[in-house]
């Protein structure tokens, strides 16, 4: 199986790929929506806030996620065709530690959701919208890596609209998981790459192939 993580800004777009994916493989997808959660709570005068990647959520906020989500997972569905089936992730296992410093927010923890294995065995393709138990707004770059790890996925992909993982101004074939947390430590990746990164690094360490564009990231 193939983990696909699309961001939101590129959902609709990654539906051909995916789909194109998905004759030859096994596949489960995990989308974002950052951009759509933030324009919607500019509109309604609520705060953006972020801590390393993630977004500080309290409740208002958490509604404001929850629904935008379900609204990028219902046009990811339908721009892949009649094979996708949308998912919430709180509504079908997915879980999360909290993580009190950020509100509303959760660390994905492996999950294994029945309905995931069962839809993929029935030909078609699940789309998650990252959420888990709790309710708990967590990273959808994290609940991809913590859903290929529980799966035993053979592979990660994390489509992006960035060519892959830059470095000053070329993009890296490859990145070892090692130097990848020296180079977040140290300040050099800042901003949305990190998740990424540290999602990718996640997934290596347990066994699970990972690409971020064109990158590798091994560990």
């Amino acid at each position: 199986m193939i983990v696909v993580k699309c961001g939101g800004a590129v959902a609709e777009s990654s539906a051909v790929e995916i789909a194109a994916l998905a004759e030859h493989e096994e596949v489960a997808v995990v989308h974002g929506g950052g951009r759509q959660i933030s324009a919607e709570l500019v509109r309604r005068g609520l705060a953006v806030s972020f801590v390393r990647g993630r977004r500080v959520t309290d409740a208002a906020t958490l509604e404001v996620v929850r629904e935008a989500l379900l609204a990028v997972n219902a046009a990811l569905c339908a721009a892949i065709g009649r094979r996708a089936v949308g998912l919430a992730g709180d509504e079908i296992g997915l879980s999360a530690s909290p993580v009190p410093e950020l509100g509303l927010v959760g660390d994905p923890l492996p999950s294994r959701p029945q309905i995931v294995l069962d839809t993929v065995a029935a030909g078609r393709i699940p789309v998650i919208a990252p959420l888990a138990e709790g309710p708990l707004n967590v990273n959808a770059d994290e609940a991809a890596a913590a859903l290929a790890v529980g799966l035993g996925a053979e592979k990660i992909v994390f489509l992006t609209d960035v060519p892959g993982v830059l470095c000053h101004t070329w993009v890296l074939d490859r990145i070892e998981a090692d130097e990848a947390d020296r180079l977040v430590g140290d300040g050099t990746f800042a901003g949305g790459i990190v998740p990424k990164l540290e999602a990718a690094v996640r997934a290596v360490r347990h066994g699970v192939r990972a690409e971020i564009g064109a990158t590798e990231v091994v560990a």
